[in-house]
């Protein structure tokens, strides 16, 4: 990037030397697929290069060198089609079938490894920003993008979120949209959470009872 000295505006921009690229019609979908792509390349790396195929090495792996590539800012880009969330979840389907006695089914192999599938971690991401900006540090942004239900209204969760309608089929993802129905059905021990680790605490056994 070269900025004008005089002018202060920026003369010229080479994408390559300032560490990035842009796609100007990049859609979803295509997020969705070169993501896919960098996880599984790395799975491949890690099954010919490591000859253990013991949970205790295999997991760690998948957390710390795949799953980041399949979640990495994804509350911005949150898959909006099925094809693209089943594109998503055979990487991780993928690295769950290289442990040592994971011949089972995927719903089955999750369960013993005590993990979620994407789309239920896509959720608990969701809900635990909504948690930031409705009592968290965030409360103050939370006003501009949440309604909250009057209290007379409620019967349970007392932090109810109104369901704003949207005429565009494309807002229906927004995070603000996508999140207020989830939030709704969380029941009161989980909203009031004291602090933020205690929400997470709470939401993940909630989670695990969710189908």
């Amino acid at each position: 990037m070269y900025l004008s000295s005089t002018l202060g505006k920026v003369l010229h921009f080479t994408p390559r030397q300032d560490g990035g690229a842009l796609v100007g019609k990049l859609t979803m979908s295509q997020e969705c697929a070169l993501v896919a792509k960098k996880a599984n390349g790395v799975l491949e790396c890690i099954k010919k290069s490591v000859a253990s195929r013991l949970r205790g090495v295999i997991l760690p792996l998948y957390s710390s060198l795949v799953r980041p590539h399949l979640e990495y800012s994804v509350q911005f880009w949150a898959p909006q089609f099925k094809k693209d969330r089943e594109l998503l979840e055979r990487a991780q389907q993928r690295a769950t079938k290289m442990i040592r006695r994971q011949e089972h089914l995927y719903e089955e192999r999750l369960r013993d490894l005590g993990l979620f599938s994407l789309e239920k971690r896509r959720l608990r991401g969701d809900l635990i920003n909504a948690y930031k900006y409705l009592k968290g540090r965030h409360q103050e942004d939370g006003v501009r993008l949440f309604s909250v239900v009057l209290r007379h209204r409620v019967r349970d969760n007392e932090h109810k979120l109104e369901n704003r309608k949207f005429h565009l089929h494309m807002r229906e993802n927004f995070f603000t949209l996508r999140v207020a129905e989830h939030w709704n059905r969380l029941p009161r021990e989980v909203v009031e959470s004291p602090s933020l680790e205690t929400f997470k605490t709470c939401l993940d056994k909630f989670l695990c009872n969710l189908l």
